[in-house]
């Protein structure tokens, strides 16, 4: 049985990150989607927030599931059986970070393989990061994010503007 893992932070999940999941579920038995930890990135979601939507989001794929992760990849391979690392390229860039990234995996466990899945041309410029960016500003980023997670980012973005509002009165009081 061929089970991978395609391991991210997905804040928000973007429907490049779905086309992969989608592509990756044809070609593997299994396909753990794990939500990881990045200590460098302050998320908008957490873990739990990103479960949930990315669930909905890959519903009807069978062979998906979504899970979590703190510590290091290879470790969450080993103990679910997974031999295969799935990951997404957009550029180069992105080329030399994941190369640098699947160097270290193999080097932690020489029996991880990494696989590459080169973005569709109209998903090749989103990253999360932007269309939070975007988003904050006003702008309409729905064409590039599955519905409900959508809604959910402009409800936090929302949130999030009336927090700092009402900590700046705060501060002004």
């Amino acid at each position: 049985m061929k089970v991978a893992v395609f391991p991210g932070t997905f804040d928000p999940l973007t429907l490049g990150h779905l086309d992969l999941i989608k592509r990756g579920s044809a070609l593997f038995d299994q396909l753990a989607v794990a939500v990881m930890t990045n200590r460098s990135k302050k998320p908008l979601f957490t873990v739990e927030e990103r479960v949930a939507q990315i669930r909905e989001a890959v519903s009807g794929l069978d062979n998906v599931s979504v899970i979590t992760n703190d510590g290091l990849t290879v470790d969450l391979m080993n103990r679910i059986g997974a031999d295969y690392l799935m990951r997404g390229l957009r550029n180069t860039t992105d080329f030399q970070y994941e190369r640098d990234i699947a160097a270290m995996n193999n080097f932690l466990d020489d029996q991880c393989e990494t696989v590459f899945f080169l973005a569709k041309p109209e998903y090749q410029h989103l990253s999360s990061s932007i269309l939070k960016e975007v988003t904050s500003s006003g702008g309409d980023i729905s064409a590039y994010l599955p519905k409900n997670i959508n809604e959910a980012l402009k409800q936090r973005i929302e949130e999030e503007k009336l927090k700092q509002v009402k900590e700046h009165n705060e501060k002004t009081r």
